[in-house]
């Protein structure tokens, strides 16, 4: 097999500096011990979650992805940590300090890591000047968003420069859910994760699509996590819209179908059959490898559940690996 590489990963740092800023009330995370090889991510005096030691640890993190069979991986951070909700200074801090961090873990081992770094998308101009940084002065191969930012979609014009600036620099984009639309709907003791992620990432894809974005950076490379969610049904009611509604089709010179299927979409359904619905949805070369390793909601045989899916040879490894190279920037 060639080149495996997970682009979905997440780091959280064994530790955060002390909160140096001036606001009160600020929600800055902080680490304390929890059990063996575990620690307890707090924000706010509470417990937001409890990670192991493959969140920062490379030998443990290398481990792993020997026994998933992953040669490498796009390291992000959590996407609590993005903090777009923190006062500006004091996300420039923390995105900083997580960057700096996902360096250190790619200069060590750098034939087996890229980063996907920070940036405090809540001001633009700031996101773009972080951006600079990142792909510039770290190497890195690009950036992770969230699906929105404080409620509003990235679709939104207010965003749209910093997008500008992504493909300008062929900064790869990887947008994943975080803080989703419905979770007050939630019904039993399921997460968020489980039941409105789908939603909430089909949602941040189509905005891309409807405000415009997509059409007008076509050179943007852009994926979204766990398999877009709902994108693979939504996007042909989109197309359906388009087709009948007069001040749809006035708004975009192609049918949607044409930018979702430009976008990228990790493989995360957890299903055989899930696999092989996103390829014939998106197309064999717009689906990536992704775990969301280290985290209880990923798939920890990501390489597996497209083994069982019945694809051939050719689109196996164009998933595991050219694809997820091409998005990545990787020569």
């Amino acid at each position: 097999m060639s080149e495996t590489i997970d682009i979905h990963t997440h780091i959280v740092p064994e530790n955060f500096p002390r909160y140096a800023g001036k606001h009160a009330d600020t929600q800055w995370p902080s680490m304390v011990p929890a059990h063996e090889c575990h620690r307890h991510v707090m924000i706010s005096g509470k417990v937001y979650r409890t990670v192991s030691d493959g969140s920062w640890s490379v030998p443990r993190r290398i481990e792993d992805m020997e026994r998933m069979r992953v040669a490498r991986q796009a390291l992000s951070p959590m996407p609590e940590l993005l903090s777009y909700w923190l006062p500006l200074e004091d996300a420039r801090s923390l995105v900083r300090y997580l960057n700096e961090q996902i360096a250190e873990m790619v200069a060590r081992v750098p034939q087996r890591f890229v980063g996907l770094g920070a940036v405090p998308l809540q001001d633009t101009e700031a996101a773009i000047r972080e951006l600079e940084y990142l792909t510039g002065s770290l190497g890195f191969r690009g950036v992770e968003i969230a699906s929105h930012v404080n409620g509003a979609s990235i679709g939104e014009p207010r965003f749209e420069p910093f997008f500008a600036a992504a493909a300008k620099l062929g900064a790869a984009v990887f947008v994943h859910a975080l803080r989703p639309a419905g979770q007050e709907r939630i019904v039993g003791p399921f997460v968020e994760q489980a039941v409105c992620f789908p939603g909430e990432i089909a949602l941040a894809a189509a905005s891309m699509i409807t405000g415009g974005i997509a059409a007008r950076h076509p050179a943007l490379r852009i994926a979204f996590s766990h398999g877009g969610g709902a994108m693979p049904l939504l996007m042909h009611r989109l197309a359906h819209a388009w087709a009948n509604i007069p001040k749809s089709k006035e708004a975009l010179p192609e049918s949607p179908i044409v930018y979702a299927r430009r976008f990228y979409y990790d493989a995360l359904v957890f299903d055989p059959g899930a696999s092989r619905f996103l390829i014939e949805s998106y197309g064999a070369s717009r689906v990536v490898l992704g775990s969301d390793y280290p985290f209880n909601m990923g798939d920890p045989d990501p390489v597996g559940t497209l083994e069982r899916s019945g694809l051939d040879a050719a689109t196996i490894a164009a998933v595991t690996s050219a694809n997820g190279r091409r998005f990545l920037g990787i020569a």
